[in-house]
C-alpha cells in the first residue's frame, strides 16, 4: 500500500477531536470522504482503527499503534519539507567543529575542499583549542564535534580514529642534538625553542607537557605558523617541535633535521569526538561520515 500524508493527518485530526465530523471539517474535506479515505485505510490494514459510538470515536488498540507511527510520520515529514527548503532557497547550514592545531593546519586543508564544493549550502567554522578544553567544551554540551588527540581520556565520549599524528623535534643542521634518532621532552627541556605564538593550542600542549616534568620552556622566538618556525630553525635560532607532517611539508623548502619524539603524547593519534554521534544534528552526522569515509594516516 502507498502511504497518503493527507490520510494520515486526517486520521490524526480525528483522533485529536474525537469525532470523524470535525476530523473531517479540519481536513476541509466532506464526511463522507472523510469516512471513505479511514475505512479504506482499515481495509488495506486489515483491521480496526477506531470504535463507533453516538459521542464520536474511539480508537482500538490497533488504532493506538497506527497512531503513534502516523505522528512520528508526519513529523518526519515535515522535517524533511523544512530541511529541503533549504535547499532549495540557498539557505547556507552552519557547522562548528572544535579542532587543535595540527588538525586545523595540516589535514582539514587537505580533506575539507573536497566536501565543501559537495555542499555549496554548507559553511564550517573552526575553533582552534587545546584537546582537552575540547574534551570539556564536549562533555558540557558547548559543542557537538571535536578532533582532539588520542593522549587524554575522552570520558563519557564517543571517539572514532582519523589520522595518525605524530609530533617530531627539528633542529639546525651540525646541532649537537642533530645525531640522534630518538629524543624525549626531558633531554631538550632546556634547549634555546622556537615556538608557535601562546595562543595555539600545539604550543600549549607542548607547555603543559614540560610543566609535568617541572620545567618551563625558553623562547628565543614565537611566530604564528609552522613556515615561519621551520624557517628560523634552519637558520640556526633554535629547536622545535611541530607535527610529523607539518615537518615533511617543510623540509622541500628548509634544510633542518627531524628527530623523532618518544612517549605517548608525542606519539599520538587524532579522533573525532562526540557525546552520540547517533544524536547529531544531520549536518554533522554527514560531515562525519564523510571523516571516516576519507580518514587517512
Amino acid at each position: 500500500m502507498r502511504l497518503d500524508f493527507f490520510d494520515l493527518q486526517l486520521f490524526l485530526n480525528i483522533v485529536d477531536s474525537g469525532s470523524l465530523t470535525k476530523g473531517a471539517e479540519r481536513s476541509a474535506i466532506s464526511l463522507q470522504a472523510a469516512s471513505e479515505r479511514i475505512k479504506k485505510l482499515e481495509l488495506s490494514y486489515q483491521v480496526s482503527l477506531f470504535y463507533r459510538h453516538s459521542a464520536g470515536v474511539k480508537l482500538t488498540l490497533a488504532g493506538q499503534c497506527f497512531a503513534q507511527h502516523a505522528q512520528a510520520l508526519i513529523q518526519d515529514y515535515h522535517q524533511l519539507q523544512q530541511q529541503m527548503q533549504g535547499f532549495v532557497s540557498g539557505q547556507q547550514t552552519e557547522i562548528l567543529l572544535w579542532c587543535n592545531s595540527s588538525a586545523q593546519s595540516e589535514y582539514l586543508p587537505l580533506l575539507l575542499p573536497q566536501y565543501l564544493n559537495q555542499n555549496p549550502q554548507l559553511r564550517i567554522d573552526f575553533k582552534e583549542a587545546e584537546s582537552t578544553d575540547i574534551i570539556h567544551a564536549l562533555q558540557k554540551g558547548q559543542a557537538l564535534l571535536g578532533i582532539v588527540t588520542d593522549f587524554f581520556a575522552a570520558t563519557d565520549l564517543q571517539t572514532l580514529p582519523l589520522f595518525d599524528d605524530p609530533l617530531v623535534l627539528i633542529c639546525p643542521h651540525g646541532h649537537a642534538l642533530a645525531a640522534q634518532a630518538q629524543l624525549d621532552l626531558v633531554d631538550v627541556i632546556h634547549s634555546p625553542f622556537v615556538g608557535l605564538m601562546q595562543y595555539h593550542s600545539l604550543q600549549q600542549s607542548i607547555e603543559n607537557q614540560a610543566k609535568v616534568l617541572g620545567a618551563q620552556l625558553q623562547y628565543r622566538m614565537r611566530l604564528p605558523n609552522f613556515n615561519a618556525i621551520a624557517q628560523v630553525v634552519a637558520d640556526g635560532v633554535g629547536i622545535a617541535i611541530m607535527p610529523k607532517r607539518a615537518a615533511l611539508r617543510m623540509a622541500q623548502d628548509y634544510d633542518f633535521q627531524q628527530i623523532e619524539l618518544s612517549g605517548a603524547w608525542a606519539n599520538r593519534k587524532l579522533q573525532l569526538a562526540a557525546k552520540n554521534f547517533a544524536k547529531l544534528p544531520l549536518p554533522y552526522q554527514h560531515l562525519t561520515q564523510f571523516f571516516i569515509a576519507h580518514k587517512f594516516t
